[in-house]
């Protein structure tokens, strides 16, 4: 099967995120077979939900669209390298392929900080695929935390 990538979609709901006013993460999860199950921005402000990452968004509808808190055999792309709190859901999902974007030296939980797929305690890693569309989601934080900067 040829590989397609949906890093497209999660960049076009970063955007949205963006437009918010929300940090630009995006989130697409992936069904075996290619079709998208669920795809989200951070709507952490908009809900004042600490919780409203892309990724858990994605995941909790992805999870209701297919009767399952198990994502066994399904895809997460997302812009941004996933939080602790989203590794640890991303593992609970069994996700099976991470794909991500930049990386987060500051609060990542996948190649930095917690490395939450590293521990002992995690039940499931996921194939980890990092650096897909690096550029274009770093551009994307950068230039949205530059207009914030310059807005103050």
């Amino acid at each position: 099967m040829k590989f397609v990538s949906h890093m497209d979609r999660a960049l076009a709901e970063a955007r949205a995120a963006a437009a918010r006013g929300e940090t630009p993460v995006g989130a697409v999860v992936v069904a075996p077979g290619g079709r998208v199950l669920a795809a989200d921005g951070n709507r952490v402000r908009e809900r004042a939900d600490p919780t409203a990452h892309a990724e858990m968004l994605a995941l909790r509808a992805a999870a209701v669209a297919l009767g399952s808190e198990r994502l066994t055999d399904c895809d997460l792309y997302v812009t941004l390298e996933p939080c602790p709190m989203c590794a640890g859901a991303i593992s609970l999902a069994r996700i099976r392929r991470l794909y991500y974007g930049a990386e987060d030296p500051k609060t990542g939980g996948v190649a930095h900080g917690a490395r939450v797929f590293s521990h002992r305690q995690c039940h499931h890693v996921p194939e980890v695929y990092d650096g897909i569309s690096a550029a274009e989601s770093a551009d994307l934080l950068r230039d949205f935390f530059a207009m914030r900067r310059n807005a103050t």
